[in-house]
């Protein structure tokens, strides 16, 4: 018998899935409380590819003045953001990092016309979700 792993995740929407054809920033997606993340890149139908993805993290969730999400370093990254929305594709990076938020922005770099969205895995949850 398989383990159930479902009572051991939670899974959350950064940028709903849909067809963007203008940069969209992710909304705020709160870590407290987990020891582990993931953010999981889903592409579908991408009639132009001119999208890439950058994971940001932040000590609070930004509503105060100034905003503070920055890049994700790659050393804190497991995988490499997507430069270009792969149509049917699906990539996962996992997060190393200390902060408390995660985001995705996908910056639409002129020509972007594409099916996606973007969920943070969240894991080794302090208590189950």
């Amino acid at each position: 018998m398989r383990n159930d792993i479902k009572n051991h995740l939670s899974i959350v929407q950064t940028i709903e899935p849909a067809n963007y054809q203008a940069t969209e920033t992710g909304t705020d997606v709160d870590l407290a409380g987990f020891d582990a993340a993931a953010v999981v890149i889903t592409v579908g139908a991408a009639t132009d590819t001119g999208f890439s993805f950058e994971v940001q993290e932040a000590d609070d969730d930004g509503t105060g003045a100034p905003d503070t999400y920055a890049a994700v370093a790659a050393a804190d990254l497991d995988g490499t953001e997507p430069a270009t929305a792969v149509a049917a594709a699906v990539t996962v990076l996992g997060y190393h990092g200390i902060k408390r938020w995660l985001r995705v922005v996908a910056t639409d770099t002129g020509t972007g016309n594409a099916d996606f969205g973007v969920a943070v895995v969240r894991g080794k949850g302090r208590v189950k979700p």
